[in-house]
């Protein structure tokens, strides 16, 4: 396999499929900055303005695509993580610090969606998708309650790392996947009957899962045949999404990986930091915004990403 670099050093081609993906002429971006660990953008094409989290400062930003203007968009935040759009145009939040996930409603209320199971409370909800059955599903890690850093230090009453699902109609939280020792980022293919959760679990365990991995998803939400999509090749996976031809644009050490829905590392965005989340965003959804550590980044791709609102 033979590497090509381009766009000034920002695209690196290890399959040909990924040429026709990336613009000669586009550049990364650097958007905003000074930030401790960004995470989980969500963009509400409504409005053309993006919202992310900056977990360790407990805020939640804003960019205002049409004009470039970043303020902060909720502080205190709950140690916000992961966030998404919903069919409604609602912003649906993992709160590390309430270990919840929750609905920010038109109004600006918030609704809680899952806090427990079981009757006990869940570790810290870290990333979250939206089926179009109105079905919320999220990873739920320990990652906020390790530390007072990212949330409030506690034991895990549940004990295990789950992938939780949220009925639509009862409001019932079930567990969708038990066999995941730090699961993490988590999208569905565009025609939702693959959905794909990262393992983040090395960051626990010596020689621990670095990967994505993949399930079936039946009609009635049930998944089955979940095997190994992909294993990182530079640090850890992290959050990830689609574009409309089921390629996975996710997080890594170095940048921003796509993986053609085979599974093959068809190219790569080189990114100067540690990229923690990515989400399509601009009119056309050709604009990838990209979370990572201290900034917010943004390129212009000839790609569109899966339309999810």
């Amino acid at each position: 396999m033979t590497e090509n670099r381009m766009t000034a050093n920002t695209a690196l081609v290890l399959d040909e499929r990924f040429r026709r993906l990336v613009i000669s002429s586009a550049r990364l971006e650097k958007l905003a900055e000074g930030f401790r660990w960004a995470e989980g953008p969500a963009y509400f094409p409504a409005g053309r303005y993006l919202v992310w989290s900056d977990i360790p400062n407990d805020r939640m930003m804003r960019l205002d695509e049409t004009s470039g203007h970043v303020s902060v968009f909720r502080q205190p935040a709950a140690y916000s993580n992961g966030n998404t759009v919903d069919r409604q145009g609602r912003l649906v939040t993992c709160e590390h610090g309430n270990r919840r996930v929750t609905r920010t409603e038109h109004d600006g209320s918030i609704t809680v969606l899952a806090s427990h199971y079981g009757g006990k409370r869940l570790n810290s909800p870290n990333d979250v998708v939206v089926r179009s059955d109105g079905s919320i599903w999220f990873s739920d890690p320990a990652y906020g309650i390790d530390s007072d850093y990212e949330g409030h230090k506690a034991e895990s009453e549940i004990g295990a790392c789950h992938v939780y699902r949220v009925d639509p109609q009862t409001g019932a939280v079930t567990i969708a996947a038990d066999d995941f020792v730090r699961p993490n980022g988590i999208a569905f293919s565009p025609d939702e009957k693959r959905l794909y959760v990262a393992d983040t679990g090395a960051t626990h365990v010596e020689d621990g899962p670095r990967h994505i991995r993949v399930f079936d998803v039946d009609r009635d939400g049930k998944l089955t045949d979940g095997r190994v999509f992909a294993v990182c090749t530079a640090g850890l996976f992290d959050g990830f999404r689609l574009d409309e031809a089921g390629r996975i644009w996710t997080s890594a050490g170095d940048g921003v990986h796509c993986y053609d829905p085979d599974g093959t590392l068809i190219g790569k965005i080189l990114v100067p930091e540690v990229v923690a989340n990515v989400a399509f965003g601009g009119p056309k959804r050709n604009r990838l915004y990209i979370c990572a550590t201290t900034s917010l980044y943004a390129i212009m791709l000839p790609v569109n990403g899966a339309k999810t609102v």
